[in-house]
């Protein structure tokens, strides 16, 4: 039986890029605990398979496409999830992409797309759901950085930028929004095996081998080691946690 605090029953969850990848795997840990789901994302296909997935864990979950670049559509979405469910206790903003140049290639639309999509949504949802997450009592907001969040790569210019300002920009939100009590928190990803490091792989040379060798669990992570990090960050158990920016990496970031 899950333990009180750990308990999400009755509470609604917004994951941003919650049809795939690590978004995914969030969502799944917060269904397990009880809480019901809105699948944000722009591939309806893959929205409505991850909802099909999440239903199956007895709670309820729906999906809002949404483009979260676009201010009024984000807006839209978060008063069609507090007329259809009735309310907001947890945001996690996890949509991401990357372009993978070096400055001296990339192009300025390039960076605002990268930092638009990764740090300027967080900023946009975050605002909007802001009401709703006071009117609950006990708010929590989850930005998923990186390790680039603490490290740079040649490769990953607007994308180590942009997780880099989400660390900040959590610390900023928990500052503020302390005194409506609500938590905001920032997971750091390490090299996790999906879509998005399935590309690196193929475009970046020794990757792979590189990513094995500093990493002390030997393994590339997996989409359910995130379960468990949401599940606290979104629970009454971290009611006294926030400002942080909390690494699941296998101990890559530790490693010397």
């Amino acid at each position: 039986m899950t333990s009180s605090r750990f308990d999400l029953r009755g509470k609604v969850a917004i994951v941003t890029g919650g049809n795939g990848g690590i978004g995914l795997g969030m969502a799944r840990g917060l269904a397990d605990a009880g809480a019901n789901i809105v699948v944000v994302g722009r591939n309806e296909t893959k929205s409505g398979a991850a909802v099909a997935d999440l239903s199956q864990r007895g709670v309820k979950a729906i999906s809002v496409p949404t483009d979260v670049t676009d201010q009024a559509a984000v807006a839209a979405m978060i008063d069609r999830v507090v007329k259809d469910l009735g309310r907001i206790d947890i945001l996690i903003n996890n949509a991401g992409m990357s372009i993978r140049k070096p400055p001296h290639e990339l192009e300025l639309d390039e960076w605002n797309k990268v930092i638009d999509t990764n740090l300027t949504s967080a900023f946009v949802c975050s605002k909007l759901a802001y009401p709703a997450l006071k009117a609950s009592g006990n708010g929590k907001v989850i930005n998923i950085g990186s390790m680039m969040s603490i490290f740079g790569a040649s490769f990953a210019t607007a994308y180590a930028a942009s997780k880099g300002g989400i660390v900040q920009y959590t610390r900023a939100c928990a500052n503020a929004w302390a005194p409506d009590n609500i938590q905001v928190n920032a997971i750091l990803p390490g090299w996790i095996d999906t879509d998005l490091t399935r590309g690196a792989r193929q475009q970046v040379s020794g990757l792979h081998e590189r990513v094995l060798a500093r990493t002390p669990a030997g393994r590339w992570g997996d989409i359910d080691d995130f379960a468990g990090i949401t599940v606290f960050l979104a629970s009454s158990a971290s009611n006294f946690v926030t400002g942080t920016a909390i690494p699941v990496d296998g101990g890559f970031s530790v490693m010397a």
